[in-house]
């Protein structure tokens, strides 16, 4: 079944599709009343689902309506702490039966279920805040922003480090033009959401508490496994996440391409191993070519190094004292939680943040770390003293001085949506800006397909020259 059939059919489930003009739907532009209190529905409420359910909890004007989760386990543990809020495991179940309770929708399901459920969600009219990355696939993408458009919807991606002090820091310096026009971005994460094993065999029994054909969703049906899909290492497989890129270089794309006001990029390569056709490759190389904007050279070129090792050595990335580019990673070996920290450690003189982008300009390289580091200036192998510069951006824009404190940093950027729904914001990552990064993101995710092929890319045809290219860009919804 095709994304259009899924949410025909999805959307005949429920009798509010067509809300009554009584009933609150949070628009940007036609809602001329806004509630005074948001009334929250939260779809997939484990790791990172808990993590959103708690920061967007923490708003005083936010009351959670309504949970859900396939893995009974987790839905318990967000009862206990929401214990008037209603549980499903079916998100099409609580849609149908408490549409006319719910003011905003909060999806923080693997990959492949973002786009159904927010798009099932915004046919009924309600914003949302979707986690990164937006969609599994590129048609899902634009399929979600010309429907939030359409709607004058309320939306927001969740890249809560995109509010943080030294990324709209970095931003308004590259603005600033303290580099020159910038010719070159080189990005990196040494985390390792690939899998060069082969596809498991047999089947293990599905836990109680744990309702496999909802996980499993719109994608193929596949035997469990214990261990192997659910909790966290769906990331690594294609039928359900999108790989390191996907994961970790929303954050680390969303400064440079914020910053330089990029579109989509004209050409892909990915220099990563032959694919396999279940598990994303655990080291890619990816090389994107953009077209100018006033912040950057007539071509920008961007890479994008991860997994074990990365990224791999490069006089741009050489830092002043260095005799050759070095980390502060480790192997690679790094446990589920580590995977899933946004957090870098600080790196000693001349070395690497083992994440983080490297912006080349015709005056000079800005280093910014990921994250809650400050970006650093180097000229003809020296750093330079920015405390000027810093300190005229910060009065010019009101920013204040930066406080490290994620705890109280981190709801920021879902309080932004809150606020927004309730009249009284804006969102800085809606659907048409997420929408955008994560087609690009996308797109050097195909290009793991076609190694070391240059693809290239038609933004206004949506699609590539390369024929073969074009099969990844959808993918069938399975009816469950």
């Amino acid at each position: 079944m095709n994304k259009r059939d899924f949410i025909k059919n999805a959307a005949a489930l429920s009798t509010f599709v067509l809300l009554p003009s009584g009933l609150w739907s949070c628009k940007n532009e036609a809602s001329k009343a806004k509630p005074k209190r948001l009334r929250t529905a939260h779809i997939g409420v484990g790791n990172m689902g808990a993590e959103d359910l708690k920061a967007i909890s923490s708003h005083q004007k936010v009351d959670v309506t309504a949970l859900c989760d396939v893995d009974a386990n987790n839905l318990a543990a967000a009862k206990e702490l929401h214990p008037n809020a209603k549980t499903y495991s079916d998100y099409r179940i609580m849609l149908k039966e408490m549409g006319d309770e719910i003011d905003a929708v909060i999806v923080s399901t693997p990959d492949h279920t973002h786009a159904p459920a927010s798009m099932m969600a915004m046919e009924m009219d309600k914003p949302v805040y979707c986690q990164k990355p937006l969609t599994h696939y590129v048609s899902e993408a634009r399929a979600m922003n010309k429907l939030a458009a359409e709607k004058g919807l309320v939306t927001q991606m969740g890249i809560q480090v995109h509010s943080f002090y030294d990324y709209k820091l970095a931003t308004l310096l590259i603005q600033s033009g303290i580099i020159g026009k910038v010719h070159t971005v080189r990005a990196w994460s040494p985390k390792d959401w690939g899998y060069d094993g082969d596809e498991p065999n047999g089947e293990d029994p599905v836990p109680e508490t744990l309702d496999w054909n909802l996980w499993l969703g719109t994608s193929a049906q596949r035997p469990y496994i214990e261990g192997f899909y659910h909790p966290g290492n769906w990331r690594k497989l294609v039928d359900y996440g999108c790989g390191t890129l996907g994961d970790m270089g929303v954050h680390i794309f969303d400064t440079p391409y914020n910053a330089l006001d990029l579109q989509v990029p004209r050409t892909i390569k990915n220099e990563c191993r032959e694919p396999n056709g279940f598990g994303y490759p655990q080291k890619n190389k990816v090389t994107y070519e953009f077209p100018q904007t006033k912040y950057t050279a007539e071509t920008l070129t961007w890479v994008w190094y991860d997994g074990p090792g990365a990224p791999e050595d490069h006089e741009d990335l050489l830092l002043p004292g260095a005799e050759n580019v070095s980390t502060n990673s480790d192997s690679g070996d790094d446990t589920l939680e580590d995977k899933m920290s946004l957090e870098t450690k600080t790196a000693g003189e001349g070395t690497l943040p083992d994440q983080g982008a490297m912006f080349i300009g015709d005056k000079g390289r800005l280093l910014l770390p990921h994250f809650m580091q400050l970006p650093k200036k180097i000229v003809d192998g020296k750093y330079v003293d920015i405390s000027a510069e810093i300190e005229a951006v910060e009065k010019a824009n009101n920013m204040g001085k930066p406080i490290r404190n994620y705890d109280t940093e981190g709801p920021k950027h879902y309080h932004q949506f809150v606020d927004a729904c309730l009249g009284t914001g804006e969102t800085t990552a809606p659907f048409s800006y997420a929408s955008r990064l994560t087609e690009t993101i996308l797109l050097g995710v195909i290009a793991g397909r076609f190694p070391n092929q240059v693809l290239h890319w038609d933004s206004e045809k949506a699609k590539f020259a390369e024929e073969e290219a074009n099969a990844f860009l959808e993918g069938d919804y399975r009816n469950f």
